[in-house]
């Protein structure tokens, strides 16, 4: 017998089976183009919007691959994209351009990910996972002291990767570089779906991660797969800080703690076990919150984050599964 959470699960579908949910994003959308069009500041709010919300889309995508991989939720990662900019910003002190120092990030970040989930994670994954959260708030403390250790706590300054240029479309003036921000962002995700889809490691992975036992069987290293799992994780979020600092206009030890609400929410808002939702829940809360704090005069920017923390109440009151996370389902 199907328990009443696929009833619910079936009442989100639309009569010719078209999700209810996809039909309000499309309304939305239409929404914003609409406003765009009626307005130069609605719009320039909206593309702002969309490029901070691709990295916090970005980086909620990392927390879905841990999540989908382990089960944990990696409280750390936001604390190791910041590490990861601050290598970077050190690179560029060694000399590297911003664009060499980006990849060598990168390729570090992948590599720190990983080594993590096999020295931290993977001993205390197999006896709790309880146990596993808690080594991600500690790691969460211990990046952060060592950061500040190394680096300091004041304001360093990295180079632009975008320039200053403003695009000017129809009286809507455009920043270059959330237009960069946003681009590369998506061209990350695409990468990472056509590692997922195409590639025998990205079939691995995503093999690992949703039957372990039956990877296993067909010869599958299921350990090994959630390892680079945490380094790709790593990675996409060190692509997230990277693209946050220039937003931000200063590097300092706590340039991704407000960032990781809005991914957390992100996450959530789209469901923890839904890649694409981690992306779109991000863009979502991107532009809510720039729309929100110019129109609802009773929130300002100082409470951006406690808006972030309703959306996470309300969904996992609402939903917990988020608007694309699949309802467990029980039979009997």
């Amino acid at each position: 017998m199907v328990t009443a959470a696929t009833s619910r699960l079936e009442g989100l579908r639309g009569g010719a089976g078209f999700p209810l949910v996809s039909l309000v994003l499309v309304a939305c959308a239409a929404g914003l183009l609409v406003g765009s069009l009626r307005s130069a500041t609605f719009a320039q709010l909206t593309v702002q919007g969309l490029a901070l919300g691709a990295v916090y889309g970005i980086l909620a995508l990392a927390l879905v691959l841990v999540y989908r991989a382990t089960r944990v939720i990696n409280f750390a990662q936001g604390e190791l994209a910041m590490a990861t900019t601050y290598i970077a910003y050190q690179l560029i002190q060694w000399g590297l351009s911003y664009w060499e120092a980006f990849v060598a990030t990168l390729a570090i970040a992948l590599v720190l990910g990983t080594v993590l989930e096999l020295t931290l994670i993977r001993p205390v994954l197999h006896r709790s996972g309880i146990a596993a959260v808690i080594v991600t708030v500690g790691l969460f403390v211990l990046i952060d002291g060592i950061v500040n250790w190394i680096w300091g706590g004041d304001f360093k300054s990295m180079p632009s990767p975008f320039g200053t240029k403003i695009y000017h479309v129809g009286g809507v003036s455009i920043a270059r570089l959330y237009v960069g921000m946003f681009v590369v962002v998506v061209v990350s995700a695409l990468l990472v779906w056509v590692l997922f889809r195409f590639t025998k490691l990205g079939l691995g992975m995503r093999a690992a991660a949703l039957r372990p036992a039956e990877a296993a069987l067909v010869g599958v290293r299921v350990d090994w797969m959630l390892a680079v799992g945490w380094g790709l994780a790593a990675l996409l979020g060190a692509v997230a800080g990277l693209m946050a600092e220039p937003s931000q206009f200063f590097l300092q030890p706590t340039l991704m703690q407000p960032i990781l609400v809005y991914a957390f929410a992100a996450a959530v808002l789209g469901g923890l076990d839904s890649p694409a939702g981690a992306l779109i829940g991000g863009l979502a809360i991107g532009v809510s919150l720039n729309l929100v704090v110019q129109y609802v005069p009773a929130i300002s920017s100082e409470l951006q984050e406690p808006f972030a923390f309703a959306v996470i109440i309300a969904v996992l009151l609402l939903k917990p599964s988020g608007l694309f996370g699949h309802q467990e389902v029980r039979r009997v």
